[in-house]
C-alpha cells in the first residue's frame, strides 16, 4: 500500500495541488497539532474548502501532530529534542487512535500526509511513518 508526505513550505497553493493530482492523491491527512498557517490558503478551513473544490478530502489528526515542545526544538535545529518529544507524543493513547484510523484511510484511498517542513527528512511525518507505516510504501512529494 501507497502512502505520500507533502510539506507546504515555500509552495503555492497552485504547486500544492498540481502535486496532489499528479500522484493521483484523493485525500489529504493533515498531521498538524496546530492546522492554521500564515501562508494564504493552508489554515484547515479554507485548506479544507480547498482541496473539496478540487476534488481531495480532508481530514486532520490532530493527536498525530508534534506538540509544542518539539515545534520549539524543531525551530531551533535540535532534531534530537523534537524526536524525543514527539515519540512520547505517539505513545498516547488517542496517537495510537490516530494512528490506527490513518492505516484505515490510507487503505481506502491514495492519501497524503500533510505538514509545513518541505523536507521530510527534518519532519515528524517521516517519524510517524516510521513508526506506525509497517506495509507502506513512502512516497514523498515536493510541490
Amino acid at each position: 500500500m501507497k502512502i505520500f508526505t507533502i510539506g507546504y513550505e515555500g509552495a503555492t497553493m497552485d504547486a500544492f495541488l498540481a502535486t496532489l493530482r499528479e500522484a493521483g492523491v484523493e485525500q489529504v491527512i493533515d498531521v498538524r497539532a496546530l492546522p492554521l498557517s500564515r501562508r494564504p490558503g493552508f489554515s484547515k478551513n479554507i485548506l479544507a474548502a480547498t482541496l473539496k473544490d478540487s476534488g481531495i478530502g480532508y481530514i486532520h489528526l490532530k493527536a498525530l501532530g508534534t506538540p509544542k515542545p518539539g515545534r520549539d526544538a524543531a525551530k531551533k535545529g535540535d532534531w534530537r529534542t523534537m524526536e524525543r518529544v514527539y515519540a512520547g507524543q505517539l505513545h498516547l493513547p488517542e496517537a495510537q487512535a490516530q494512528a490506527a484510523q490513518l492505516r484505515d484511510l490510507a487503505a481506502e484511498k491514495p492519501s497524503a500526509l500533510l505538514c509545513f517542513e518541505h523536507d521530510p527528512k527534518h519532519c515528524h511525518r517521516t517519524m510517524l511513518l516510521r513508526e506506525e507505516g509497517a506495509g507502506f510504501e513512502v512516497v514523498d512529494l515536493l510541490p
